[in-house]
């Protein structure tokens, strides 16, 4: 997610404009506000932010879903992702959305707020649940295609369940990665064994400064690579010890990865790591890109991806330098496949989509005009049928082959503006 459309989702978060308006340019620090009055506020505050609120969707497809979360080693340096997978029991309590208040304040922090938002925020949200089965059982006795994904800026791990959850239930597995890159709101490792063991988490936040964008998109690139390379490893039976001692036995993911299938998808900064990941690790057989952000990426990239290559699109994100960029990519002889989502917005790809009001949603383009779940349903499903035709699935996904080609009432086959079109197709010698 990208600053200017995170910092309008967490303004309908917590509906502050509603009861207390301000300049939002004006307030930094957030510490000017009266802390008392945001405490009298708090009820109003959550009947708003509650308002035709409803939940994170359930898969769509054949298999209850289950998840956990893996470490893999020591500082910053070490391996975190949320893995999301079919499972065989039904038993296990959902799981909650966001674990641990620190990310509550990683996410204030990005918005150059105190900790009285963070708080704000996690009365707002602590309690939301996603539709998987915590530490349930692998299903086992199968094989599954892997999918490894990387989330926005000043995202992490969790919020992308709606995503994850659908493509577990269709058959994947689906590792879902913390970058450590600076980029993510908040994230934390430990430094040592000790530390594991009482629980000292170290928490690293967004970085304040102007970043490196390029270095930061090679790293993400390299994070994506080594969480495959550690899953790879227990398909293959090496031992591994997660460090976060949870009841999720790894030992389960032994001959479960259908190794000549697997593919990586990510939103916005995740997007631009898709084509990045691509250029550096074959084994990707092939990538979608949601709402790619593709500032981050050196030129270098646009010859280095023989692999295919979808972008999904909200209508309203993309911008003519991005289209420009994204146009770079449609080379004679590769597979390149675009749509746009009509009335989509960038947060249609993000759970906050989902769990917050429909008026104040769409006030702050948390939610498009098109609806939320009909949304990600087409990019699921459009999704799945580029999967299946690029990773060789022997699954009914077919079916939804026309959305790839854009041919549905909500959809945009390419881009969304004639100008951009034009422009690509005089740059790239493509037609939309």
């Amino acid at each position: 997610m990208v600053p200017s459309t995170l910092h309008r989702l967490f303004c309908l978060c917590t509906c502050l404009t509603l009861v207390q308006p301000f300049d939002w340019q004006d307030l930094n620090p957030i510490a000017s506000v009266n802390a008392s009055a945001w405490v009298n506020e708090i009820p109003s505050l959550m009947a708003v932010a509650s308002l035709s609120q409803t939940g994170i969707p359930r898969g769509t497809g054949y298999y209850s879903v289950g998840c956990t979360d893996l470490m893999f080693g020591y500082t910053d340096e070490s391996t975190f992702l949320r893995l999301y997978y079919p499972t065989q029991d039904d038993d296990h309590f959902d799981t909650l959305w966001i674990p641990n208040e620190e990310y509550f304040f990683g996410l204030s922090k990005f918005l150059g707020t105190n900790w009285i938002f963070s708080k704000l925020l996690r009365l707002l949200f602590g309690s939301v649940l996603t539709p998987a089965k915590w530490d349930s059982p692998l299903r086992t006795g199968e094989k599954y295609p892997l999918i490894v994904f990387s989330h926005g800026l000043g995202a992490f791990r969790t919020i992308y369940s709606a995503i994850g959850i659908d493509l577990a239930s269709h058959g994947f597995i689906v590792a879902a990665v913390e970058h450590r890159d600076g980029s993510a709101a908040g994230t934390y490792y430990f430094k040592d064994q000790s530390d594991a063991e009482i629980g000292n988490k170290s928490w690293l936040y967004l970085k304040q400064e102007a970043p490196d964008r390029n270095f930061q998109v090679h790293k993400r690139a390299k994070e994506c690579s080594q969480a495959l390379n550690l899953i790879l490893d227990m398909d293959h039976g090496k031992p591994a010890k997660n460090i976060l001692d949870l009841k999720f036995d790894v030992k389960q993911l032994k001959d479960s990865i259908d190794r000549n299938k697997i593919a990586i998808i990510g939103h916005s900064f995740g997007g631009a790591t898709v084509i990045q990941a691509l250029s550096e690790d074959w084994r990707f057989r092939c990538g979608i890109a949601l709402d790619a952000w593709m500032l981050p990426l050196g030129d270098e990239v646009y010859t280095r991806i023989p692999q295919p290559l979808f972008f999904i699109n909200s209508e309203q994100f993309q911008h003519f330098q991005n289209m420009t960029k994204i146009g770079y990519f449609y080379l004679p002889g590769k597979v390149r496949k675009m749509i746009t989502i009509r009335g989509a917005v960038h947060q249609n790809f993000v759970d906050f989509t989902f769990v917050t009001g429909k008026i104040v949603g769409y006030i702050f383009t948390i939610k498009g005009t098109i609806d939320s779940y009909g949304a990600i349903d087409l990019s699921n499903k459009a999704s799945l049928a580029f999967l299946q035709k690029h990773l060789g699935l022997q699954k009914d996904f077919d079916q939804w082959d026309y959305l790839i080609e854009g041919e549905d009432k909500n959809l945009i086959p390419g881009i969304n503006t004639d100008t951009t079109n034009r422009t690509l197709q005089n740059s790239t010698g493509i037609r939309k």
